[in-house]
């Protein structure tokens, strides 16, 4: 057990932050008041600098590193934003990972390296108006017709709805019942029959597209599909990567914030002194410190156990909702310890505490996981509907 990264994890470390730092705040700001998504021209550079799908075999594009590796990099992109950031979490740790894990080999090689190219942006579509944390009770179905799927149905709250190239939908592929008939296909953003509703507006999350999905007798070839009915618990095993990514974007708004309230109490005088100099700061900075690394440690151990294969879901739970609840708490003591700075929309730190809370939202609420755990501990599912 080792608890030190290795030289080059260091330097990719290192490689990520001075490009966040010296490159992004500029444009996450801009990302924050116009609610748009990164440039096509920004994720090519990402890319170009070996950002994108850095998991991924090299086979299939990406840098061939191991988990551990993206999730180091994310957390530094997402310490300057989450907008800044979801580029990278959707090539690591994304709905692209199941197209790559369980696709067909033509799906994969048509899909995965264009995203490793920063030429396609693949976002989930998993929830519905009626299935959200109850996910197996989907109802977008897809029918066999020939050598096609026709897809009816709506989805909620898709991260990258209308603006994604290209869609991995949870639907149901059988008439048996609950999970069994669950499958997902691929859907090309132009699909006839595929139309978007109006930008969402929400709390935090600007820059990162959100809006309803409506299929419409849209027509999905045969070879489009990731997994068939009854791999929903595929899937969810891919998914459990993911839960990573989101812990990391919310370790992300923690420890970039820790970062800016350090600077911060050491510049600001009151009293005639630097506020560090105040008990009660010091100690509620320690206090912060403690919760970042503790959630860093649980989300590096669930990467590591891993592998470089896909996390335990166990594990993966455990640090999404852990990393979820400190990142609220974090980022609140940070606002309250820079007063009116931080309560300012000219300054990040308010950003970071909106979209702190939607990451223990987003991917599976904080409750969800704590449920997801306890099953895990005592070896059993439990029906919720009972």
């Amino acid at each position: 057990m080792n608890f030190q990264l290795t030289e080059d994890q260091k330097t990719l470390q290192e490689t990520a932050r001075r490009y966040a730092r010296d490159k992004l705040p500029t444009i996450a700001q801009e990302l924050e008041h116009t609610g748009s998504p990164p440039s096509h021209e920004l994720i090519r550079e990402y890319s170009g600098l070996g950002f994108l799908g850095i998991n991924v075999p090299e086979s299939l594009g990406g840098l061939g590193l191991g988990n551990l590796e993206a999730l180091i990099v994310l957390e530094e992109f997402a310490k300057i934003s989450s907008a800044v950031a979801f580029p990278v979490f959707e090539s690591c740790v994304g709905p692209v990972r199941a197209i790559e894990r369980f696709g067909n080999a033509r799906l994969r090689e048509r899909v995965v390296p264009a995203v490793c190219r920063g030429e396609t942006v693949v976002a989930v579509a998993m929830s519905e108006p009626r299935a959200g944390s109850a996910l197996t009770d989907l109802s977008t179905r897809a029918e066999a017709q020939g050598d096609a799927f026709i897809l009816n149905g709506t989805k909620r709250w898709c991260s990258g709805g209308g603006h994604a190239d290209g869609y991995v939908v949870y639907c149901r592929m059988s008439d048996d019942p609950g999970a069994k008939g669950i499958g997902a296909v691929y859907v090309e953003r132009d699909t006839p029959g595929v139309s978007f509703g109006k930008q969402e507006s929400l709390m935090g999350f600007r820059g990162v597209p959100s809006s309803d999905i409506y299929f419409d007798n849209a027509r999905v070839p045969a070879e489009n599909v990731v997994v068939p009915a009854g791999g929903f618990k595929k899937l969810m095993e891919a998914f459990d990567l993911e839960r990573c990514g989101n812990a990391t974007m919310a370790l992300g708004q923690a420890s970039g914030a820790l970062e800016d309230v350090i600077e911060y109490v050491q510049e600001r005088e009151q009293f005639g002194k630097p506020i560090v100099e105040f008990q009660a700061v010091q100690i509620r900075l320690a206090e912060m410190r403690i919760r970042v690394d503790a959630a860093r440690l649980l989300i590096w151990r669930a990467a590591a156990n891993a592998q470089d294969g896909l996390p335990s879901i166990v594990e993966s739970s455990v640090a999404k909702c852990f990393a979820n609840e400190i990142a609220r708490e974090v980022c609140g003591h940070a606002v309250q310890l820079m007063g009116g700075y931080g309560y300012s929309r000219e300054y990040p730190m308010e950003r970071r505490l909106r979209d702190a809370w939607g990451w223990g939202i987003a991917g599976g609420a904080i409750d969800i996981q704590k449920i997801n755990i306890a099953s895990a501990m005592v070896g059993r599912r439990f029906d919720q509907r009972r």
